[in-house]
């Protein structure tokens, strides 16, 4: 029997933009609209760091969304979400929020916090054609809800979405079948990372480096790198340089239109146009 082949390269190294979203909140997106076809069926990855009250503060007061699925992996700090269906959870350091969006909904994210660090990742995933006015739903799942493994000494996965190394993840999601994982690498650390073959995929590291696939270009700590696609791959070789920590997403493209206006994402013009007027109607 051949020997898997874990012979992903590094396609790209992407640096985020630093922006404001919500009513002033400072974070770096990462994953941008020109990423979208590329990264199918992702649709855009936040990183918000920082332990300075006027950066976050303000949070996300109410805002709608439709047509797709937000995803609020919390490192450190608190966030308070409540929609208009009567919704409210508590996020914290460790957890993830998990909300499909759907139809549509209203909802507002603020920090229960005055001071202090807050560090997480929203990370924005589509939704197939026909689950994009499914009603609106969501998960809040506790750090000690997210299943972990340590596949070998000096490695540990934490499994938010999809299966590794034998471990089924937290979450699973059908069309898209997403792979979700917070990894942490001891330095010098070597690993073969599977990776679905038909996934897009991409890294981004906010600990460390990583040197990545049989060229060994290195991937350091605020940067994501896009993997390439090989349809005979079974993931990625990694090394640490330094105790290193990263992000592994990936997710079977879509390869359906996407037409979005801000918080609405859908596959037509019209279609946009409706979620808006219905927004304005109360509809959503």
């Amino acid at each position: 029997m051949n020997k898997p082949v874990f012979n992903r390269q590094l396609e790209r190294l992407v640096t985020g933009i630093n922006t404001q979203d919500g009513a002033g909140v400072s974070l770096v997106r990462v994953l941008t609209n020109d990423l979208q076809r590329r990264l199918d069926p992702f649709l855009m990855l936040d990183n918000f760091h920082s332990d300075k009250p006027e950066d976050y503060l303000a949070g996300f007061p109410d805002h709608p969304h439709r047509g797709f699925e937000t995803v609020t992996y919390m490192l450190a700090g608190r966030m308070r979400h409540r929609d208009n269906a009567g919704n409210e959870g508590l996020l914290q350091a460790g957890g993830v929020q998990w909300m499909t969006a759907g139809s549509g909904l209203v909802h507002s994210e603020l920090p229960e916090q005055e001071d202090g660090l807050m560090s997480g990742f929203q990370l924005w995933l589509n939704l197939a054609s026909g689950d994009k006015m499914v009603a609106p739903s969501y998960r809040d799942l506790q750090a000690d809800e997210i299943p972990q493994v340590s596949p070998q000494p000096g490695v540990k996965v934490k499994v938010i979405a999809g299966s590794a190394f034998g471990t089924a993840g937290a979450v699973q999601r059908p069309h898209t079948e997403p792979l979700y994982l917070d990894v942490q690498l001891e330095g010098g650390q070597q690993l073969e990372l599977p990776i679905p073959a038909r996934h897009n995929a991409f890294l981004y590291v906010f600990e460390g480096a990583l040197r990545i696939g049989e060229d060994g270009r290195t991937a350091p700590a605020g940067r994501m790198a896009i993997l390439s696609n090989n349809a005979d791959a079974a993931g990625v070789s990694l090394q640490a340089q330094g105790n290193s920590r990263f992000l592994l997403i990936a997710g079977k493209p879509l390869n359906e239109p996407i037409a979005q206006w801000g918080p609405f994402v859908m596959n037509t013009r019209e279609q946009v146009e409706q979620a808006i007027q219905d927004f304005r109607d109360g509809k959503i």
